[in-house]
């Protein structure tokens, strides 16, 4: 070997032993690996930052993006409103749910999924007085397998769709994938439904335990919009709604005033307003399915240049402007466009309107507002902002606006019209000019160490190709099944790449396998496209540990999981996807 193979052999094992030991940040690994590889003359030095204007890195950037703009606009919630029942069955819930994560997985990004529909399923598992750990793994599962089915549904298809490219002039298309990824999509999502759950650790199965501690509960005001004359509406026909999202309502308040006790049987009219109490969360979801408005929200209409609004929960010291006084009496939501939508006083409960009650000491206030002006009141009023309390509150009036620009960038990018990275640029530009995402969530949408990660690893990818390291690989693979078919070499790959997936980054692991994948296909004179495909399925199948993949590891701590409890559910899944894809991918890409 030449003194260039040796040196990105050792750089590339080192890269990778540093992963698994999972002690620095992976994006600075990469990042120094690549420089490192600059001083040692293994990366020209005009392609050292090439990485970073590559297609594969710009398209993972705008899909999360993208992404963020459905799921503020409740497009999403839409759709997925409609698997939370407590009445359900296990695996049909889990069933449900595996289904609307893959869909959903195949035209967003599988972590931006499964982000939205786990505070759903653990709401059902509390409902349900279950265990969230039986059905957030069989979802996190799910999520990934149903990314497999699109182009922008999961990393690894979309580094495979670029390599090709690169490597042949003519990437994958948006659909290339989906033969191969709904059969094996199906095929998963029926074996975490009917018999995956069940092979969890039987305390799982346990009643789980009364919490010590719960949400602040808020007192807020919701605005009622426009009520049709025709169909007179109560404030009792709203208690169904209202307990389904863990709200209750606690008065009507009508012409300023309150009516007396809890009003149940008193028909509501346009520019009242409910009396509820609930966390944030419930609140924000209560708010959407009843359609109701919050007080000022004329104030926050802007028109298409308004940004997102944001719920945020403030503490008020002793020394706080606001002590003693009330929203009202410092103007806030005329001078500052932010709206005092709740107050939590330690327990007991709001007697006065919300916007007229006089601020103690104490009080946790439910603000809500853009970011830059919530920022701007809360300095302003003096109090204190808690870490890692912020609610999103969606545009519900443009979901179905999000839905087509979407489609329309899909349709362009499909149909030849546009380049994909350039169609889904512009529907980033649309969606925030409707105000569905503000400059900051542009930013805070991408996840760069990710960017980084891709970045750093696209030169060196291409450097260890170059080497002949690649080609070596390769030669043992082939060495090992010289005498067998091609089907079984490349059912050795797909456990090789799958193997280090489980351990590694995929996007890392499918920069490394797929030149080898070319070189075996090129040395065994067959179609390089299913050695390709099979990589891309196989570096998505992270089912074995909770670092494999991210989806595996946001469900950790809120599933009650250990490392030792994904294997039991992953192995039989990982062995179950060679079976089936392996056919799949002869069947639809022949050698």
């Amino acid at each position: 070997m030449t003194f260039d193979q040796i040196a990105l052999f050792v750089l590339f094992g080192t890269v990778f032993a540093l992963l698994v030991w999972g002690r620095i940040r992976f994006d600075l690994i990469a990042f120094g690996a690549l420089i490192l590889g600059a001083f040692l003359g293994l990366v020209p030095s005009e392609e050292i930052f090439s990485g970073f204007g590559h297609s594969a890195v710009m398209i993972i950037a705008l899909v999360l993006i993208v992404s963020r703009g459905l799921m503020n606009s409740g497009a999403v919630e839409l759709i997925a409103g409609v698997v939370i029942s407590a009445s359900r069955g296990l695996s049909r819930h889990i069933g449900l749910m595996a289904i609307v994560g893959a869909s959903l997985s195949a035209i967003i990004n599988n972590v931006a999924a499964l982000a939205l529909l786990m505070p759903l399923d653990m709401e059902a598992a509390k409902k349900a007085e279950r265990s969230p750990g039986l059905s957030l793994m069989p979802l996190s599962f799910a999520t990934i397998l149903g990314g497999m089915i699109t182009l922008i549904g999961t990393p690894p298809n979309i580094v495979i769709a670029q390599y090709r490219s690169d490597a042949f002039g003519a990437p994958f298309s948006m659909f290339d994938f989906a033969p191969v990824g709904l059969v094996v999509a199906v095929t998963g999502i029926a074996f975490v439904a009917l018999f995956g759950w069940r092979l969890l650790p039987r305390h799982f199965r346990d009643k789980p335990k009364q919490e010590s501690f719960a949400e602040s509960l808020y007192a807020a005001e919701l605005k009622v919009g426009e009520i049709s004359e025709e169909k007179p509406l109560t404030v009792g026909d709203l208690y169904p709604v209202a307990d389904e999202k863990d709200v209750a309502i606690i008065g009507l308040i009508r012409n300023g005033r309150r009516v007396r006790g809890f009003a149940r049987r008193e028909a509501i009219k346009s520019g009242d307003y409910l009396f509820v109490e609930g966390d944030p969360k419930a609140i924000e979801a209560f708010m959407g399915a009843a359609k109701l408005e919050f007080a000022g929200s004329e104030q926050h209409k802007g028109g298409l240049n308004n940004d997102a609004l944001s719920l945020i929960e403030a503490i008020a010291p002793d020394n706080a402007r606001i002590i003693g006084r009330s929203s009202f009496d410092m103007r806030l939501l005329y001078g500052h466009s932010v709206t005092l939508l709740g107050i939590s006083r330690q327990g007991r409960r709001v007697q006065k309107r919300v916007r007229h009650e006089e601020i103690r000491p104490g009080d946790v206030l439910l603000l809500l507002g853009t970011p830059e002006r919530l920022e701007s009141a809360c300095a302003w009023l003096g109090v204190l902002p808690l870490e890692g309390r912020k609610t999103g509150v969606m545009q519900r009036n443009k979901a179905w606006l999000a839905i087509a620009g979407f489609a329309v960038a899909i349709a362009a990018a499909v149909a030849g019209l546009a380049y994909l990275p350039v169609a889904l640029a512009a529907c980033v530009i649309f969606y925030a000019a409707a105000g569905l995402i503000s400059g900051s969530e542009v930013y805070q949408s991408v996840e760069w160490k990710v960017i980084v990660l891709l970045g750093s690893l696209i030169p060196l990818g291409q450097a260890f190709e170059e080497a002949g390291n690649a080609q070596l690989i390769a030669d043992g693979i082939l060495a090992l099944t010289s005498t067998a078919p091609a089907w079984v070499t490349l059912a050795i790959l797909m456990v090789v790449t799958m193997t280090l997936s489980d351990f590694l980054n995929n996007v890392a692991t499918c920069l490394i396998a797929a030149p080898i994948s070319v070189q075996i296909a090129n040395s065994l004179q067959v179609n390089s496209d299913p050695f390709l495909m099979a990589v891309a399925v196989a570096s998505s199948c992270a089912f074995l540990t909770p670092i494999g993949h991210k989806n595996n590891t946001i469900i950790m701590g809120p599933g009650g999981y250990r490392f030792g409890d994904y294997w039991r559910m992953g192995l039989p899944l990982e062995i179950l996807v060679l079976a089936v894809s392996i056919p799949a991918i002869l069947l639809f890409w022949p050698l």
